[in-house]
């Protein structure tokens, strides 16, 4: 079969099943020992790399205890600064949110999900106007020339950096939206810490609106009964200027750092903060946005986890151009990258940023 019959086919057969509106979880429930080819990754995107001279590289975890004293605040800014450079990724603890309001937001998310299937089908939708969404896997048409993740998610959104807390799931709402207050007073610290780190004003970001709005996507990832032909997100980077992942106990993230996956492990009262693309284009790759992946939960237990993108307001993202930054620059260090409309980064990375390939190339000048 040609390459394109293959991909159309594939295609057909992954409507099909959102048609259904039940979800990865849905399937899963029905209790099948194989899972759909829809679903099988190639074996060359499931591999997992050997450690180079038997050497495990461990994500770094960033204490913000006590960033009251200039001592202890220069510390934090320094440790945040060699994370963003060398590994994009980092995990951050004493943070300010209650670690009651962490798990009971993952308890919300697990309740929403492990509803009746016909609870939760008035929700599905892929419409991005919606400011709720329930949904499994990614965008389809890019899924079918890999394969689908095994994940549901439910993504809730402001609009213009306004909650509509009534339009949340009644199941989840107490604990989404208590949620989301916490974490607006986290955003607005780490959008201080990140300008420092790069040797700017604390609000120059704030400043740049980068920071400004935040989506959720409260991700669900059901037992799979044959996790190793599969994976629960393909690898990727985020198109948001800042990510932050709030999980559970089961782990299965990794990280591509020095050509090698690694695990970041779960860590009591811990958010995963990664950079996004954009991160990395307005600092001109001072800061590195890193690809990422998750596993496919073993017949365990499902795995939880809560994704924050921090990114502009829904009218800077219409016109509001964002290029490296002025200060950043020099003789030494010209512009890579040209000047671009969040939604114009946006909107290709949703066709060619989904696949395991990074968009960023797209915008460099030449």
């Amino acid at each position: 079969m040609a390459e394109a019959d293959y991909i159309e086919e594939k295609e057909k057969e992954l409507y099909a099943f959102d048609d259904l509106k039940i979800g990865v979880k849905g399937f899963s429930d029905s209790g099948v020992t194989k899972i759909p080819k829809i679903f099988i990754h190639p074996p060359e995107t499931l591999k997992n790399s050997t450690p180079e001279n038997g050497v495990k590289h461990q994500i770094p975890v960033i204490d913000l205890k006590g960033l009251g004293s200039d001592c202890s605040r220069e510390e934090v800014v320094n440790a945040i600064k060699d994370a963003c450079e060398t590994w994009g990724f980092f995990q951050i603890v004493n943070h300010g949110v209650p670690i009651a309001v962490m798990e009971e937001m993952l308890e919300g998310i697990r309740r929403f999900h492990e509803q009746p299937v016909e609870d939760k089908m008035d929700l599905y939708s892929r419409d991005p106007k919606n400011q709720v969404n329930f949904y499994c896997s990614g965008d389809l048409k890019v899924r079918a020339k890999s394969a689908a993740d095994w994940r549901d998610t439910l993504a809730c959104r402001a609009v213009d950096d306004k909650w509509d807390f009534e339009a949340l799931p009644q199941v989840c709402r107490r604990e989404i939206s208590e949620y989301i207050k916490n974490l607006t007073e986290l955003q607005n610290l780490l959008s201080e810490l990140l300008s420092e780190a790069l040797g700017l004003r604390k609000d120059h970001l704030a400043c740049m609106g980068c920071l400004k709005s935040f989506s959720l996507s409260c991700h669900y990832y059901p037992i799979c009964p044959e996790p190793e032909l599969t994976l629960g997100t393909i690898k990727h980077s985020d198109p948001s200027f800042l990510t932050l992942v709030l999980q559970d106990k089961i782990g299965g993230l990794q990280v591509l750092h020095k050509d090698q996956w690694v695990d970041v492990p779960p860590v009591d009262g811990a958010f995963v903060a990664n950079l996004g693309d954009l991160m990395q284009l307005v600092t001109n790759n001072k800061f590195k946005s890193v690809e990422h992946r998750v596993l496919a939960t073993p017949l365990v237990k499902p795995r939880i986890s809560v994704a924050s993108f921090f990114a502009p307001t829904d009218s800077d993202k219409r016109v509001k151009p964002y290029g490296p930054i002025k200060e950043l620059l020099s003789e030494n260090n010209p512009p890579i990258y040209r000047d671009i409309l969040y939604g114009e980064y946006t909107g290709y990375y949703r066709v060619n940023g989904q696949n395991g390939s990074s968009a960023l190339p797209n915008f460099r000048l030449h």
